[in-house]
């Protein structure tokens, strides 16, 4: 790989405006030659001997400006294409099979009584990117390592599962269940790349657009992480995104190309399927998406390969002495190139070369046929082959290719470049006649007038298919594959576990610092701690994360070529080529695409890393929850931390960072077991039983179980008691434990309380006692989430078996035997709490922080959301008083007494740091 100062120049290059001319006379020479091109042969030639010239000096190493764009044409020149060591009429007799099975297999599935749909265009137009990619370059895992991680388009799918029915891995039953995931199951095959549905076939999900190519960039540089660390050797590994150009509109397509270039991620190549249209429409009609993307790859220090034509176009480009040919093709938009995909050779002729004598004498020798022959480079193998070797063999910078197609190709003239073929999804039979004509398949008539069309094979002792097992036995094996090798880890004992569970004495510290103490002794482990890895999106020092600099320091393939401006102090900042904390910048889009490579190492490399990502609880879920789903459907796993939680708890920041929903957007994602937890112990005991859970084995989970864990920890710093002697483990983990029984009072009362809601229900229960004779007990919900999914379960069980004993949720069997009415209370809305009202045995009612926060103290924002200890005792009253133990008339007394009406009387509370 070239030299951290080669691929990473902090000056590109610039006109310098203020450096002196030291020698005017040579700059006039120069100047003078410049001009005398231009006056004696024209500006087309001046322009290509500047091009020249600019070449020759980057030969040279002279820094010089990068070009936005170039020429409308293909960046390898023809005499530079390697040999294909292919045969191509075999491989084109692979793919004509291909295609005509997935078109198949999505036609079928609209068959009377399934009709559930598919793509097709997407997979005919990008059909030979893939064929070439799977028969020479993607390497499988058959040799021990992780092979190549491959991002396939999630609407190319059916081409996907048709290679694979040639190959034997699927067969024709597993075709026709296409998208019947369960009504046809164990043979469902789900509609895009989900790993989740089919965890032995696909590694990465992509069809929620824009989500691939981020994700891409982050599993290239999570390679050189485990590399640079020394867990896995992936030196071998080349990561290919597959995208669409019209996906390359999502802010995520784009949003983290400089990450890749300014660690020089040499390991990664994007393959953008340039069909020039969008699903509904063309992508840039009255524009030129290609010149657009070029210019934006090459901005952000990317290596740019334009595959726009075909081998066709070679005669005619090697005969444009004028270059009015590449001029033609610089000028035409792409809506009117969508449109010649469209039309007849007699059309392209008279409007693209017709308006020119030069372009008119460049065909007059060709056919229309001929002239509408003229391809598109992403459709021919060899030229395919070319950029598919040179952005392999490119070194120091990422590589894009910018291969031009047409959607639908091959499909027919209903389907070719119509707007519409995203959509379309079913073949006429006269389609599938020209369709079959064109692949040149021996399918009779009969086979395709009556019933379903037939899938069509060769034969496995065919010469297709034995070239097909040859080239993927030469490559290290059949791709996609995902495979789990990673052993459980030897997980830390009890010892590591101790101090966090001895509560802070006299200290106050908030949640958030009780969690990386325990995580500092985690990391210290032998067997586990190198393991761990750190993310966070720029906020290390907000979460009391800075000690962790000195010793684990910082992931920079670059090292550290700087004196850091704090050197000097205890903390200071730390970047190292082994560094083991991913600091990511300003980008929790980046930081989970982070969280989600590193989740899933275990099965993509066969070793497992924990990774801990630590955010603002605000811009989790709501900001990257599409992320956070794709995390569940790779099966990623590791800790997801929503520091600054809280609705009312993070004081000054206002609407936009107070979180009091993160806890209800977590319960909507299956895979995610989240956790409120209020003390260091409770801690302790949910991350002891996520790395068991997670990193463990049991009989029911060999390899661990596929689920994240998301803990909401605050900064208000609170005084954390001592792990209990009669401690209620199998409470805290199932999300129920009572933390503090009543001790006085004739009344009855159950306060449910979460997070950083438990002080605050302690503090209500002593005023309950001392000024109203009711006896509270305190219950710690560590977590609303498990305890309503507990509950649904149950029911769901006694639904389907009422002939079996009725089944408990764990909650009711849990407040079982407390005395009503409950209250719950928590910094989060209502909604949270309120998920398991239905099986709470007893009049139930919550406060919650509803609407959006602000900026105020802590004690004014609880006051008026009415979730502080004074508005818990007043709504404990209520509930006795609705019960009927109670006259109504102590509720105002109440009021009263606390001054609920007026914020400004309540108590301003604990002032705070962000930590």
């Amino acid at each position: 790989m070239a030299s951290g100062s080669d691929r990473n120049p902090i000056i590109i290059g610039g006109l310098p405006s203020q450096v002196p001319d030291f020698d005017p006379e040579e700059t006039q020479e120069w100047l003078d030659s410049l001009d005398a091109a231009v006056d004696e042969r024209g500006r087309e030639r001046a322009r290509y001997l500047m091009l020249r010239l600019i070449e020759r000096a980057r030969e040279k190493r002279v820094a010089v400006p990068e070009m936005r764009s170039t020429d409308y044409v293909n960046t390898i020149a023809t005499k530079d294409e390697p040999f294909f060591p292919g045969n191509e009429e075999i491989e084109r007799s692979i793919l004509n099979a291909t295609r005509w099975n997935a078109a198949v297999m999505v036609s079928r599935a609209q068959r009377p009584g399934i009709g559930v749909g598919g793509h097709i265009a997407t997979f005919a137009s990008s059909a030979s990117l893939y064929d070439v990619g799977f028969n020479h370059f993607f390497r499988g895992k058959d040799e021990g390592d992780g092979g190549d991680q491959i991002f396939f388009q999630g609407h190319a799918s059916p081409g996907i599962y048709a290679r694979a029915f040639l190959l034997d891995r699927l067969d024709e039953a597993r075709l026709d269940a296409f998208r019947q995931e369960k009504s046809k199951a164990p043979d469902g095959l789900s509609s895009y790349p989900h790993p989740r549905l089919m965890p032995d076939f696909w590694e990465f999900p992509t069809v929620s657009m824009g989500l691939g190519p981020i994700s891409a960039i982050y599993q290239a540089r999570m390679n050189r992480y485990m590399e640079a660390r020394g867990i896995a050797d992936t030196s071998r590994s080349h990561v290919w995104a597959f995208l669409g150009d019209g996906e390359m509109d999502e802010p995520e397509s784009l949003g983290q190309l400089s990450i890749a270039a300014r660690e020089g991620l040499d390991n990664l190549t994007f393959v953008v399927n340039c069909n020039l249209q969008r699903l509904d429409g063309p992508v840039r009609g009255n524009g030129k998406i290609i010149q657009e993307l070029e210019s934006q790859f090459r901005g952000a220090g990317w290596n740019v390969i334009k595959l726009i034509w075909d081998r066709t176009w070679d005669p005619l480009l090697a005969q444009d002495r004028d270059g009015v040919l590449v001029n033609k093709l610089n000028i035409t938009p792409d809506g009117q190139f969508q449109t010649y995909a469209t039309e007849t050779g007699a059309y392209i002729r008279d409007h693209f070369f017709g308006d020119d004598h030069r372009l008119r004498a460049m065909v007059a020798n060709m056919t229309d046929h001929q002239i509408l022959m003229l391809g598109r480079g992403g459709h021919d193998h060899r030229k395919i082959y070319a950029a598919y070797s040179a952005a392999r063999a490119h070194k120091g910078q990422p590589t894009v290719i910018l291969a031009q197609t047409v959607k639908g190709w091959t499909l027919g003239p209903n389907f070719e470049g119509r707007n519409a073929t995203h959509q379309m999804k079913k073949l006429t039979v006269d389609d599938l006649k020209g369709f079959r004509d064109r692949l040149h398949l021996p399918i009779a008539d009969k086979d395709l007038e009556s019933g379903l069309p037939p899938y069509y094979h060769p034969g496995r002792d065919s010469e297709e298919i034995q070239y097909m097992h040859d080239r993927r036995k030469s490559l290290g094996g059949y791709a996609p594959t995902r495979v789990v090798r990673a052993k459980p880890l030897q997980l830390p004992d009890d010892k590591v576990y101790a101090a966090v569970k001895k509560g802070s004495g006299q200290q106050s510290i908030a949640t958030t610092m009780a969690f990386v103490r325990l995580l500092k002794d985690l990391m210290r482990d032998k067997e586990i701690g190198k393991r761990f890895v750190l993310i966070a999106p720029d906020e290390y020092r907000t979460f009391g994360m800075d000690s962790f600099f000195p010793s684990a320091k910082i992931y920079n393939p670059l090292g550290q070529q700087y004196e850091a401006v704090d050197r000097e102090l205890l903390l200071a900042y730390k970047e190292s080529p082994t560094g083991q904390m991913l600091h990511d910048g300003i980008s929790e889009a980046g930081c989970t695409a982070s969280l989600i490579a590193a989740g899933s190492a275990y099965a993509t490399h066969g070793e497992p890393l924990v990774p801990v990502y630590v955010f603002y609880s605000m811009f989790g879920f709501q900001r990257t929850g599409d992320q956070f789903w794709q995390m569940a459907d790779q099966l990623a796993r590791g800790f997801v931390l929503g520091a600054t939680a809280g609705r009312t708890t993070l004081t000054g920041e206002g609407l936009q960072h107070a979180d009091g929903h993160s806890q209800l957007l977590a319960s909507t994602n299956p895979a995610c077991v989240a956790y409120d937890p209020a003390f260091g112990f409770e801690i302790a005991h949910i991350v002891k039983d996520g790395l068991r859970r997670m990193y463990g084995s049991d009989a029911e989970h060999p390899h661990g179980e596929d689920v994240f864990y998301y803990l909401t920890v605050y900064n208000e710093p609170i005084q954390h008691p001592a792990e209990p002697d009669d401690v209620d483990v199998e409470g805290i983990l199932k999300g129920l434990h009572r933390f503090k029984a009543g001790e006085a009072g004739d009344l009855s009362a159950q306060i449910l309380a979460s997070g950083v809601a438990v002080p605050w229900a302690v503090e209500a229960q002593r005023l309950l006692a001392e000024e109203w004779n009711v006896r509270a007990d305190v219950w710690s919900a560590t977590s609303w989430n498990e305890l309503r999914r507990d509950a649904v379960a149950t029911d769901e069980h006694n639904l389907l078996h009422p002939e079996e004993e009725q089944r408990v949720p764990y909650v009711t069997r849990k407040l079982s035997g407390a005395a009503g009415p409950f209250v719950a209370v928590s910094d989060w809305m209502r909604s949270v709490p309120d998920q398991i009202s239905r099986w709470v045995p007893g009049t139930y009612t919550s406060l919650g922080a509803d609407g959006f926060g602000f900026a105020d103290t802590r004690g004014a924002a609880r006051r008026y959301f009415h979730i502080d200890a004074q508005s818990i005792v007043l709504a404990v009253l209520t509930e006795l008083a609705r019960e009927g133990k109670l006259d109504r008339s102590v509720l105002k007394q109440a009021v009263d007494r606390y001054q609920l009406l007026d914020v400004a009387a309540a108590e301003p509370g604990a002032a705070g740091g962000d930590a």
